[in-house]
């Protein structure tokens, strides 16, 4: 993990950590009220499953997240795919649901506010994934590199 990493990781990953354990024990509800929002958004996926198993599934999924984003030895791509991934889910419910928006369906109504900061969930996501891939494409390039001396030094004739 590189360490410009640790302070967004540390955040999210903590944060996300703690929202999953506190769903452990959602009560019916809890339960009702996530799964019905899941099941407006991603009925394909949610509508026939039970509220109790869909907040399991949920709370499970984000001690998951979190820990992948707590982990030092998770890669950053891992983690960035994942909080990406968890992020863009949030977005949708709050996209898809009419009354999380103003009437231009992008500026959170006060009903939306507290999904619409999931945008930065996002951002932090991309910027792992990014970071992840662009550190695997230079150390790729740097092993190539290498790869070719060593090939160039061996096939010199004198060396």
């Amino acid at each position: 993990m590189h360490p410009t990493q640790i302070p967004l990781r540390l955040a999210t990953g903590a944060y996300i950590l703690n929202s999953g354990v506190s769903k452990l024990g959602a009560d019916e509800g809890t339960a009702q009220y996530l799964h019905g929002a899941a099941a407006s958004t991603y009925p394909t996926l949610f509508k026939d499953m039970e509220p109790a198993k869909f907040a399991k599934l949920l709370a499970y999924s984000e001690i998951a997240v979190g820990t992948a984003l707590l982990a030092p030895m998770v890669p950053a791509t891992v983690a960035g795919a994942a909080l990406t991934g968890f992020g863009t889910s949030l977005l949708g419910v709050y996209f898809r649901t009419p009354s999380m928006t103003l009437s231009d369906g992008v500026r959170p109504s006060q009903e939306g506010m507290a999904l619409a900061k999931d945008s930065w969930l996002v951002g932090g996501g991309l910027t792992l994934l990014t970071q992840g891939l662009l550190g695997a494409a230079k150390s790729g390039v740097k092993s190539g590199v290498k790869s070719s001396k060593k090939a160039v030094r061996r096939a010199t004739p004198g060396r």
